[in-house]
This record gives C-alpha cells, sequence and structure tokens, in this order.
C-alpha cells in the first residue's frame, strides 16, 4: 500500500480541491492526518477511498451527515447493510419530491412562455403572472 501521498496527489488522485479536503477534515469526515517533521499533511490509499466515497455520495446529493453516518457503517463490514439500504432509499424519496416539484415549476413556467404574446411589456403575460401568481 503506497504511503506519504501528498495533498495535493490526493486531490488529483480523488478530484476534490484542497480547502475540500481541509474541510472534510475539520468536520471529520476525513480522520486528520498524519504530519511531516515540517508539519506536512501526508495521507494513505485508505484516504484515498474514504475521499472518493465522499466526493460521489455529495455528487449523488447525499447529506453530509448521512454521510457520515454511511462511512461509520463501511468501518464495520460485518454489520448488515440494512441500515446503508435504508438511508439510499430515503434519499431516493428526497431525489423523486425534487423531480416532482420541478416537473411542476417547468409545466407553470412553460404555460407562462406560450401564454407570452411577444409584444410590448405592458401587455406581457409573463411579467403579468410573475406579479400576480395563482
Amino acid at each position: 500500500m503506497k504511503k506519504d501521498i501528498s495533498i495535493g496527489a490526493l486531490s488529483s488522485r480523488a478530484g476534490v480541491k484542497v480547502p475540500t479536503i481541509r474541510y472534510y477534515e475539520e468536520i471529520g469526515l476525513l480522520p486528520e492526518p498524519t504530519r511531516t517533521e515540517s508539519n506536512r499533511r501526508i495521507y494513505d490509499e485508505q484516504s484515498v477511498d474514504r475521499l472518493c466515497f465522499i466526493r460521489h455520495a455529495r455528487e449523488l446529493g447525499f447529506e453530509i451527515e448521512t454521510i457520515r453516518e454511511m462511512l461509520a457503517l463501511a468501518d464495520k463490514p460485518q454489520r448488515s447493510c440494512a441500515r446503508v439500504d435504508a438511508l439510499a432509499r430515503g434519499h431516493l424519496k428526497v431525489i423523486d419530491s425534487r423531480i416532482e416539484r420541478l416537473t411542476a415549476l417547468k409545466h407553470e413556467v412553460e404555460g407562462m412562455i406560450r401564454s407570452c404574446s411577444r409584444g410590448r411589456i405592458a401587455e406581457c403575460r409573463i411579467i403579468e403572472v410573475l406579479t400576480h401568481p395563482g
């Protein structure tokens, strides 16, 4: 296992900016790294894997606290994955709800655009609907 990975190399390998790595350390998602005599942070392959996990989970929209819980569960590989499954299912419900709201929003904006006569602002249906909704 390769050791002594610099923060810059960790950043490149995991696709995460250096300030974000420091932030994840500050909030406890990444453990504090060991330091050299000159106080430089050094990481190992586990840090790369953990940071990739965090980055991907964030890309999928998981909240920090959910990621924290999943990481804690991942540290106990013999446990049942039922809790992780429940967390993912809960997140999927949130995604479905957002899609419903965005679909309704899309239809509303499409309706405003269809009703626009492309005339003068004084007769603009979009401005009217935004000013007097409902």
